[in-house]
């Protein structure tokens, strides 16, 4: 889909809002936010505690959703900005279809033996940026 950059912002909304709901419920215990590279960095040891008891053996050390990133620290989205940022993009091409794709790539992976996370087309793609 060739979609100019505001039609990217719109179509990955549905998931931005659910992020800024999260980021709403977050502030009080102190998130706090600001604007990178057209995306919205979120951070706050209150995000650390949640991005640790993800699914994921150990955590995660960010995570994305429409066009907010998740992430403890400033060092945390630093070190993770280019991987998150394909994220970004590949919700500005797969809008509010991304999450089920991405839980549809993670079961293939997993149903076909294969690690459902290093193995998910999409982390595939963003771990691919060098």
């Amino acid at each position: 889909m060739g979609f100019t950059t505001p039609l990217r912002y719109v179509w990955a909304a549905p998931n931005s809002a659910l992020a800024l709901v999260a980021f709403a419920a977050l502030a009080p215990f102190g998130a706090r936010a600001r604007v990178v590279d057209g995306a919205i960095e979120v951070r706050g040891k209150v995000v650390g505690w949640l991005l640790a008891r993800t699914p994921l053996a150990g955590g995660t050390l960010a995570m994305t959703l429409g066009h907010v990133v998740f992430a403890e620290t400033e060092a945390a989205h630093a070190c993770t900005r280019r991987h998150e940022r394909i994220h970004v993009r590949q919700y500005g091409r797969w809008g509010p279809f991304f999450l089920p794709a991405y839980g549809a790539s993670s079961l293939a992976a997993w149903a076909s033996g294969r690690d459902p996370y290093r193995d998910n087309r999409f982390e595939r793609e963003a771990y691919a940026v060098k």
